[in-house]
Formats: C-alpha cells, sequence, structure tokens
C-alpha cells in the first residue's frame, strides 16, 4: 500500500500538480489582464469595506482570517526552512512566483464559489469547488469525490499533522508530555469547532490578525537590525534563483522547492479556501468582490508570512547546505541569533498558534464537504467533529508518515479536479471580473443575474436577485 500511495504521490505532485497549478496561474493572470499587478488596492479594499449585515453569512475579514487560519501553518515556519536547505536561496524568489501566479487563481476559484453559493438548512451560506463541479459543470460525480478527498486530508489527516508539529515543539523547548499537549489541543479545538463556522470564524478574525502581527513585527524588526546586509541578501536571492550564485541544489534545487513550497503554503488552486470564500457577505454585492480578499490571502501568506521566516533564516547566517539543520531547528537557530535564547520558545509558541488555526480553518473546510454531501445533519457533524478532535490527540504523540502519505495523495486529486473545473470555468470568470470593473468605473458594482442567462438554473436567484 506505501509503495501504491507513493507512486501516486509521485505523479501527482512530481508531474501534474506542479506545472498544472503554475500553468493554471499563468493561464488566469493572462486571461484576467493581470489584475494582481493592476488592481492590487482592490484587494485591500474589498476587506477593509463595512460588512454588510447579513444573517445568512460571515464579513470578508471574517472569510479572510479563517483561510488564513488554515493557510498559515508549519509550512510556513518548517517548510520555508527545508525549502530554504534543500533548494538555497533562490527557493524563496521561486515561491514569490508561485504566489504571483497564485493570486489569480485564487481569485478566480473564490469568484466561483460566491457566485454558485447556496444556503444550508439552516440559513447559512454554503458553496466552494463541489458547487460549482455539481452545478456549473453538471459533474456531480467528481464534485463528490472533491469533497470526499477534502475530508479525508483537510477535516482528518493534516490536523493530525498539524498537531504533532505542536506538540514536538511544546516538548522540546518546555518539556511537555506530547500525550498531554494533544489533549489540551482537542478540548480549546473542541470549545471552536462545536461552535459551528461562524464561531471559527470569530476566533479566527481575534488570533490570527494578532499572531500575524507579532511574527511580522519580529521580522521587521530582524530587517532594520541588519539593514546593511540587506541589498546583499537580496541580490542573493535572485542570483541563487537563477544558478548565478553557487547554492544547494542549483537552479533546478531553487525551483523546484521553491515552486513546491509555495504550492504546498498558500493553497491556490487546490480548492480549500473558496470553501470558506462562499460564506462571506459580499461587499458590494458582486461575486468578484470576494475573489480579491481570497487573492489578498496568498499575498499575505507567501509574500509576507513565508518571505519573514526566510529572510529571519538567511540573515541568520545559520543555513549551511549539508550541515543536517533544517526545519523547525534551522527556524529556532536563526531566531536565537536575532533576539537570543528566547528565539527557541518564539517559534514554538508561533508554531502553537499556526498549527491551532490551522486545525479549526482546516475542520471549517470539512464541514463544508460534509454538507455538501448530504451529511449536514447535526449527528453526522458531532461525528465529523469528534474525528477531527481524535486525530488531534493521535497525531500528538504517533508517527503519521503513512497516513501524512495517502493525505497527499487525496490532496493531489481534489487539486487536480478543481483546477479542471475551474479552467473549464474560466470564460465565466472573465465575464464576471469584467463586469466587476465596467460597473466600478460608474459607481459601485452589483451583480445582476439578468444580465447572464447562461446561469439560469445553475446558481441561486434569491441569492442574487
Amino acid at each position: 500500500m506505501n509503495t501504491l500511495i507513493a507512486f501516486v504521490n509521485m505523479i501527482l505532485w512530481e508531474y501534474v500538480l506542479v506545472y498544472g497549478l503554475l500553468a493554471v496561474g499563468i493561464f488566469f493572470s493572462v486571461r484576467l489582464g493581470f489584475l494582481q499587478i493592476f488592481h492590487f488596492p482592490e484587494f485591500f479594499r474589498s476587506v477593509m469595506r463595512a460588512p454588510k449585515r447579513d444573517a445568512s453569512g460571515i464579513t470578508p475579514f471574517q472569510a479572510l482570517c479563517t483561510s488564513l487560519a488554515s493557510r498559515v501553518g508549519t509550512g510556513n515556519i518548517a517548510g520555508v526552512a527545508v525549502a530554504l536547505y534543500l533548494g538555497g536561496a533562490g527557493a524563496i524568489f521561486w515561491m514569490w512566483v508561485v504566489a504571483f501566479v497564485g493570486m489569480a487563481t485564487a481569485y478566480a476559484e473564490s469568484t466561483l464559489a460566491q457566485l454558485y453559493k447556496t444556503r444550508d438548512n439552516d440559513g447559512q451560506f454554503r458553496g466552494g469547488p463541489a458547487y460549482y463541479i455539481s452545478n456549473g459543470l453538471k459533474a456531480p460525480w467528481a464534485a463528490a469525490i472533491f469533497s470526499v478527498c477534502l475530508i479525508i486530508a483537510f477535516g482528518l489527516v493534516f490536523n493530525a499533522v498539524q498537531a504533532n508539529a505542536i506538540a514536538d515543539a511544546m516538548n522540546g523547548s518546555f518539556g511537555f508530555s506530547k500525550i498531554g499537549v494533544g489533549v489540551v489541543i482537542a478540548l480549546l479545538a473542541g470549545i471552536v469547532i462545536f461552535g459551528g463556522i461562524r464561531q471559527i470564524a470569530r476566533v479566527a478574525e481575534l488570533v490570527v490578525p494578532f499572531m500575524a502581527v507579532i511574527y511580522l513585527s519580529v521580522a521587521i524588526y530582524v530587517l532594520l537590525a541588519n539593514i546593511t546586509e540587506v541589498p546583499a541578501l537580496f541580490a542573493l536571492i535572485v542570483k541563487s534563483a537563477f544558478g548565478i550564485e553557487a547554492a544547494a541544489g542549483g537552479i533546478i534545487g531553487a525551483l523546484m522547492n521553491g515552486v513546491k513550497r509555495g504550492l504546498f503554503s498558500n493553497e491556490a488552486g487546490m480548492g480549500s479556501a473558496p470553501n470558506i470564500a462562499a460564506s462571506a457577505t459580499p461587499n458590494p454585492h458582486h461575486p468578484s468582490s470576494q475573489g480579491f480578499v481570497q487573492a489578498l490571502g496568498v499575498f499575505i501568506d507567501t509574500i509576507l508570512i513565508c518571505s519573514a521566516t526566510a529572510i529571519m533564516i538567511l540573515l541568520s547566517h545559520k543555513l549551511v547546505p549539508g550541515s543536517g539543520l533544517t526545519g523547525t531547528m534551522l527556524t529556532q537557530e536563526a531566531m536565537t541569533v536575532h533576539i537570543g535564547w528566547f528565539g527557541r520558545y518564539f517559534i514554538s509558541i508561533a508554531i502553537f498558534f499556526f498549527a491551532f488555526t490551522s486545525i479549526i480553518g482546516n475542520y471549517a473546510y470539512a464541514e463544508n464537504a460534509m454538507i455538501y454531501l448530504g451529511a449536514g445533519k447535526h449527528y453526522w457533524l458531532t461525528m465529523l467533529r469528534c474525528g477531527t478532535l481524535a486525530m488531534v490527540v493521535w497525531g500528538a504523540y504517533e508517527s503519521i508518515l503513512t497516513v501524512f502519505n495517502a493525505a497527499d495523495a487525496a490532496m493531489g486529486l481534489m487539486a487536480t479536479i478543481n483546477l479542471i473545473a475551474i479552467a473549464l470555468l474560466s470564460g465565466t470568470v472573465v465575464k464576471v471580473t469584467k463586469d466587476y470593473f465596467d460597473q466600478q468605473k460608474l459607481g459601485t458594482p452589483h451583480f445582476t443575474l439578468k444580465d447572464y442567462p447562461e446561469l439560469k438554473g445553475k446558481v441561486d436567484g434569491e441569492i442574487w436577485k
């Protein structure tokens, strides 16, 4: 079984998805007129506008924070360190490239999620890839496969991985029992997820900005404290990216490790963030506005937070190819150079917050998939919640390599389905986007369904009336 899973992962992640995600990102960047450059301020405006009061949805800011809760995890700390160790300083350059094109992909998938959203039995907005695959492409079988893969990967296994990272960090820095850490995490997560999507959104709205601001503030301090080295640092990053400067892995190592880490981190095109994007009440009343919000999420995750980790590591001069110092330990050693003995504990605390919010964000996606599959009754959701918490406790103390590989395969399959779907629906994305900017020139955009006769019977007329 392990051999089969490894083979599937090799095909999906070495050949299909690395190139597929990049190709789709470039495709949407071109078709949408590089909106991540020419309309970048709209990303912020869509988040900062006063939210409309609507009992059916959460605010755009809450949707952004919830998606960031899932996106920003241990990969932003340990994963970046691994990418630098294997690919050299140039890996961060290719992470930037991936984030740049990924913003267009994230915009497209979240715009579609908004457009095809509906209301569940409790009157709450629900949507995501399963909905636009089923209603937009009339392929409910593919939507069902996507949903099952999402539940396996995000609802269960990836939460065990995040719990494992927290337990390792707490055990290594503070000597806490791993099983004890797992139980505490499960209790805290249970308090949040048993409150449903709104409770998750409220917690994310408070915790995510706090943890991001603290982490980025430390990075800014490090940058200013080493300001004389910054020009040489950025020169090294660019030179290493193109093989001009000798580095670990060479140009191919920098490219592949940077691309893979970027794709894993920002999740653009994976089909995860659209699940929460659909839950928001957009302002203005137009699907594109929530697409901008989630494109901003990619920018924050990779261009800001991943870059912060990379810069702190590179300025510490602790990155030594072949030394064996990588992952969380490399980031901790880098921080001790910058802020002394507290650096090791700071990274452990950061891992706790990053990984914990990933657990509740991942669960939100899985709940959405359960509701699409018709398992939205309270007893089904209770089973999912209990399963999530059990995986948290189990993951805190168990070796999880095999199930992690299985989850990688599940995520690879769901990402493949999602990429095909958004490419096939790209015409709709382009038309909706053009409509938004045409209306913006005249005033406030407002989506009007009668202008889209091709969508009749495919989207919820009550929501978009």
